[in-house]
């Protein structure tokens, strides 16, 4: 039978504001390359055809995709109301043959090993992708028997497994389509899984189980996570120019067009992306990514964060543990600093909720075109909304949303 793949890029992400106040999550970069990316190159090396399903910003996945020379071999089916990943998979198979096969990916998960794609068209059967983590409660658990799905149980308070939806699939157009009438979730959606729950009763789905790192991107940390991941796999690579003296250390990869100035100094692993400039004095840390035309100048530091495209920032600067989004201009003496007092993991508001990220070390999220003033410090966890701008001398202990004066009253 013919092995497609759809994959699900419709969601608008609302739990990583203010990063997807401007993109949408399937074009959060993991070392520069957005990730849906990650999972369309990968699998076009094991299927004929992808189907993208869009919906939030779905203009700007298309135009991503065609413009990086996928477009002989991906279509576009936009969900025009975003009713779940079933209604998203429903939509998907409209253009495809019920005696298909498709491999089924949500595009917001990243993955250490894409050779998982290859391994699940050797398997003739239906499959779900499990993978075990420390926190089942947090995501659907497969219960299995023998190797095969029983049913899927939504993050449960009591899970029978340690093994969950890995949100990978491969399954019968045809097994799909007989399977699709399943009752609304909670949500008022059409899940993806109840529609392979309801396989599994009436069939045959096969659990198999990766092994490799799996990280849902669902939180801002989470970013900072799957970059980490991906810079275990670089080599060092200088394609950029290095005008000595520059100290390099370790695996640091840079592109062609980038510029690293004197008296910088990189300690790898480290991501530099098309066109950057770095220094002259720059100091970059291990597990970063700073990606195209940003700007890095002089006495500036960057450790274990994410910077964006177009990103500047001058001079006399540190960015800790954080994500900086495109178009951001950092004022000389901006500070992100990413350490507690009493070095506590640092909490971070999401979607209204004041969530453990888990991390003692953890900057900001800086949306997308925000200006800082001189001298702006930015506590542990505080976001910034994007197109917002930070007054000189600011002290920033909360979040600020987007298109946003703060201070409002500025002392002058």
């Amino acid at each position: 039978m013919p092995l497609k793949a759809i994959v699900l890029a419709a969601g608008e992400g609302t739990r990583l504001r203010p990063i997807t106040e401007t993109r949408p999550k399937a074009l959060i970069p993991v070392l520069c390359k957005p990730i849906v990316h990650w999972h369309v190159e990968n699998l076009l090396s094991v299927v004929d055809e992808v189907i993208v399903v869009v919906g939030y910003k779905s203009d700007l996945v298309a135009g991503y995709l065609n413009s990086h020379g996928f477009n002989s071999r991906v279509r576009y089916v936009k969900q025009e109301r975003l009713l779940g990943t079933g209604d998203a998979v429903l939509e998907a198979i409209k253009v495809l043959d019920p005696d298909d096969e498709v491999v089924i990916t949500y595009s917001d998960v990243f993955l250490e090993d894409w050779g998982v794609f290859k391994s699940l068209s050797a398997i003739s059967d239906n499959v779900i992708v499990g993978v075990r983590v420390p926190n089942p409660r947090d995501y659907g658990v497969l219960v299995a028997e023998g190797g095969r799905l029983k049913y899927i149980v939504e993050k449960p308070e009591h899970p029978e497994s340690n093994i969950v939806n890995a949100g990978i699939y491969k399954l019968r157009v045809k097994d799909i389509i007989s399977n699709s009438n399943v009752p609304l979730s909670p949500r008022g959606e059409v899940e993806l899984t109840s529609i392979v729950s309801n396989i599994a009763s009436s069939g045959t789905v096969r659990v198999y189980e990766y092994s490799g790192k799996w990280i849902d991107i669902g939180k801002p940390w989470h970013i900072l996570e799957a970059n980490k991941t991906a810079l275990l796999n670089i080599t060092r690579t200088i394609k950029g120019r290095v005008e000595n003296p520059v100290y390099i250390e370790g695996n640091v990869h840079i592109e062609d067009g980038a510029v690293v100035k004197p008296f910088t100094v990189i300690e790898g692993p480290v991501y530099i992306g098309r066109g950057a400039v770095i220094g002259p004095h720059s100091y970059i840390r291990p597990w970063s990514v700073i990606c195209d035309n940003a700007r890095i100048g002089f006495s500036v530091e960057v450790k274990e964060s994410v910077v964006m495209e177009n990103v500047h920032a001058s001079h006399l600067a540190y960015i800790g543990d954080s994500i900086v989004c495109e178009g951001v201009n950092l004022g000389a003496g901006t500070i992100l600093a990413n350490l507690r007092f009493d070095e506590r993991p640092v909490k971070m508001l999401i979607k209204g909720v004041l969530e453990d990220t888990g991390r003692v070390k953890l900057g900001s999220v800086i949306g997308a075109h925000v200006r800082t003033g001189v001298n702006v410090s930015i506590m542990p966890g505080v976001k910034i909304g994007s197109y917002s701008w930070i007054l000189p001398g600011t002290v920033v202990y909360r979040d600020v949303p987007s298109n946003t004066i703060y201070p409002q009253h500025n002392k002058s």
